[in-house]
């Protein structure tokens, strides 16, 4: 059909990818999928590509990237496909994308995603790393390309919804806006006792009350590193300074966040914990379309707690505020050196009380410089992930 919005969709295997699809599907005579990617998933990339049908695919490891070509070709399809790191920022930034979802976890997805602001699209942010390494950066080419951010992280979306529509020229506080609250489930060990932390297994670990979310997120669900993050990416989206970001343990995960106002109000913004409201909100903003997800009944939903996030449980939430007060590159070793200590912990090589040691030492060891350019964004990423790797290395985990 002619007329329909050509969406590109960056990391088409996760979680947000699938979620994506899955409101796409349901609005077909509105969108077209033009683009799908992957890191090397060959078999779910070929599958979405058989049932699809985009006009590109691309898996960043060249070796997958040509078995995927193979089998295309072999099932009689005529999806081009390309490979590496260049593929993904071409299609972020093809023509016929009108909208890009950033969906790509950890730093491999700053790169394609700062593409697509510099093509001027509508920017459907999952890829919060974008904006923790190279805020400056990134708010930047989104306003020198007129580009559209719509936040897709369930919080920063739920802030978005809550703000007035001219907060972005006017300045939260010329809106009367007080403090933003982030909410936060505490993840799977909020209650559990300090000293069993260290015994905490992998499994255990991905294991999200409410949420089903990607490995490597779970994890940082568990650790509150996640929600440090998306300190750091509030602090950019919405202009707002570190003092007037506030997070708040909300375990049901029913109310994603809220904006208080100087006159006293407080909106928030309800939903049932499925990623696919935020993905369908910015698909369709400033209308809105069905997403799929099942209404709340609040004649069943019962009470709805609130705690204060508690930082001796949760100290990588107090280094994420630390390094956003550092500012330059510090949030982007904080990031780099959490990936690498995340990693290792999937692989059994530390603990799980290790990873905030891992990051400390990272944000001790490999100095903050300034952000304003690319080269040394991407010099301070390196410099911290050796930092980390090497504290790994020189402290084996027996198993």
């Amino acid at each position: 059909m002619s007329g329909r919005i050509g969406v590109a969709i960056l990391g088409s295997t996760g979680s947000i990818g699938v979620s994506t699809i899955d409101v796409l599907l349901r609005h077909a005579d509105r969108f077209r999928i033009v683009a799908l990617t992957a890191h090397r998933n060959v078999e779910a990339l070929f599958q979405q590509c058989l049932a699809h049908e985009p006009d590109i695919a691309v898996l960043v490891d060249p070796a997958a990237a040509e078995r995927l070509r193979e089998r295309l070709r072999a099932a009689g399809r005529s999806v081009e496909v390309r490979a590496g790191a260049a593929g993904l920022e071409q299609v972020a930034a093809l023509p016929e994308a009108a909208y890009v979802m950033a969906a790509i976890v950890g730093a491999a997805g700053l790169l394609p995603t700062l593409a697509a602001a510099r093509a001027g699209k509508r920017v459907l942010l999952a890829n919060k790393e974008a904006l923790v390494m190279a805020g400056p950066l990134f708010m930047t080419a989104v306003r020198q390309h007129g580009a559209e951010l719509l936040p897709i992280d369930s919080e920063h979306n739920a802030v978005f919804q809550c703000l007035p529509p001219d907060f972005a020229r006017a300045g939260l506080a010329a809106a009367g806006v007080r403090r933003i609250l982030l909410t936060g489930s505490g993840g799977p060990f909020r209650t559990t006792p300090p000293a069993q932390l260290a015994d905490v297994t992998p499994e255990q670990a991905c294991t999200h009350p409410n949420w089903n979310m990607g490995r490597k997120i779970s994890v940082d669900s568990a650790t509150m590193m996640n929600k440090g993050l998306e300190v750091i990416e509030a602090h950019w989206l919405f202009e707002a300074p570190a003092a007037a970001i506030e997070v708040v343990v909300h375990p049901r995960s029913v109310i994603h966040s809220m904006v208080e106002y100087q006159d006293g109000s407080v909106l928030a913004q309800l939903g049932n914990p499925d990623m696919r409201t935020p993905i369908a909100h910015a698909l369709a903003w400033p209308r809105r379309l069905a997403s799929g997800v099942a209404f709340l009944d609040f004649a069943r939903l019962g009470k709805l707690e609130f705690q204060a996030p508690d930082f001796a449980r949760f100290p990588c939430l107090r280094l994420a505020f630390a390094a956003l007060d550092a500012g330059g590159t510090a949030p982007t070793v904080l990031n780099a050196a959490n990936e690498v200590a995340v990693q290792a912990f999937l692989e059994r090589r530390i603990r799980f009380t290790d990873i905030v040691a891992v990051v400390e030492h990272a944000l001790e060891r490999a100095p903050a410089r300034a952000a304003g350019e690319l080269a040394m964004i991407l010099d301070s990423d390196a410099e911290a992930r050796a930092v980390a790797g090497r504290w790994i290395a020189a402290r084996p985990l027996e198993v």
